[in-house]
């Protein structure tokens, strides 16, 4: 196996590896696993024929084609056979799509509807923000979505970063694997193109490799810079009026998968040590063991039933908070985690995960410049749950 002949050279990470030989292994097991993907996959070559409908009649028609071309002289011979090319195409596409329609069982038709009906492009010709004012430009709309999306830090206080402490020794294959097992495979990867998939793979071919390099980041209190780095997407909201609006649109960040199975084994140790510390609150359901939606229901509605018993009137706010994630400030959260005594390898992984971050916007299929980004947690990261409400403990 080309995994192992690569690493059978290359020692695993150990209690006495320093932060940047953490680094280096995150960079050496990504560069090797790309390596591998890209000299053992079988690569897709697209062509004018990459057409599953594509069969030996046409190509005799293509060919038919190409023939009268080249004799020129006979211009309705030529005409002739590309409107039998034409029609032997449409029939062959629409006696494909009927085939596939009939194999459809129960809820696989709502797949045809995707087919049948694209989304639309997110080519536009201008934007326009809250005051009115217009970008049409790739880069004016780039600064326009940042500004929505990215709310710079106003806040600069000074804290101490806290000594170790021993949440590394909670760190087990088990959890790694949860971690890991717990993500779709089709979940879009990050700049790295490195997916879940890919990820399985190399659990399966040294997995003790990934413990240790899990455990050792959080031990090391260390977030590699690459896994920081993200691709903003910028996604539309169905069903509005107007898409011109700027207010219709979100910036969703794809993160390394193996930077989130990092997040995912420090989000089962959070919990615990947030009880332990007072910081979230009893009304806190999501992100906390042996709580799920279930339980705010049943809340909502034993109080409902006690307020009509007693001849009261029960009414329910819903309340959408905007910018949440985007706003969350790094210093007061790290500072209301060290002020309730959390445990230092928490504090310190926290800090260094929220530090020095990236956003590479893709607007309209182009990739802008990646300037960092002052505060927040990144919208689909498994931390954003569970460090918004200790961050309004």
């Amino acid at each position: 196996m080309l995994w192992a002949e690569l690493a059978k050279e290359r020692a695993h990470l150990d209690a006495e590896c320093t932060e940047d030989e953490v680094e280096q292994e995150a960079a050496w097991c990504q560069d090797t696993m790309s390596r591998i993907l890209n000299a053992t996959e079988k690569r897709i070559r697209i062509c004018a024929k990459s057409k599953r409908w594509w069969n030996a009649n046409i190509k005799e028609r293509r060919t038919a084609v190409g023939r009268e071309r080249r004799r020129r002289q006979k211009l309705e011979e030529a005409a002739q056979a590309m409107a039998e090319l034409q029609k032997s195409i449409r029939w062959c596409n629409s006696q494909m799509w009927s085939e596939y329609l009939q194999i459809l069982r129960g809820a696989e038709v709502w797949r045809a509807a995707q087919y049948a009906n694209p989304p639309e492009s997110m080519t536009l010709e201008a934007l326009t923000d809250r005051e009115g004012t217009q970008a049409t430009t790739a880069t004016e709309k780039q600064e326009m979505l940042r500004s929505e999306n990215f709310v710079p830090n106003d806040e600069d206080q000074y804290y101490e970063t806290p000594p170790a402490g021993s949440a590394h020794t909670c760190v087990t294959e088990q959890a790694v694997q949860r971690a890991l097992s717990s993500e779709s495979v089709e979940k879009a990867p990050g700049p790295d193109k490195l997916s879940f998939g890919a990820l399985r793979l190399l659990w399966g071919w040294d997995k003790q490799r990934i413990v240790g390099l899990t455990k050792e980041a959080i031990r090391r209190g260390k977030h590699p810079a690459f896994w920081k780095r993200a691709s903003g997407v910028v996604i539309c909201k169905p069903g509005k009026e107007d898409y011109t609006k700027l207010k219709v649109y979100r910036s969703i960040s794809l993160l390394s998968c193996m930077g989130q199975v990092v997040e995912k084994v420090v989000v089962e140790l959070f919990p615990e040590e947030a009880e332990g510390t007072g910081l979230l609150s009893d009304g806190q359901i999501r992100r906390r063991n042996g709580r799920s939606a279930i339980n705010a229901a049943a809340i909502m509605v034993d109080r409902a039933h006690a307020a009509r018993t007693n001849g009261h009137i029960t009414g329910v706010l819903l309340m959408d908070m905007k910018a949440v994630f985007p706003s969350m400030a790094k210093e007061r959260l790290v500072n209301l985690m060290k002020v309730k005594q959390m445990d230092g390898d928490l504090i310190r992984w926290t800090e260094r995960f929220l530090s020095e971050r990236t956003v590479e916007m893709i607007i309209e299929g182009n990739a802008m410049e990646s300037p960092p980004v002052e505060a927040g947690v990144p919208q689909c990261s498994p931390m954003s749950p569970i460090l918004f409400p200790i961050s309004t403990s």
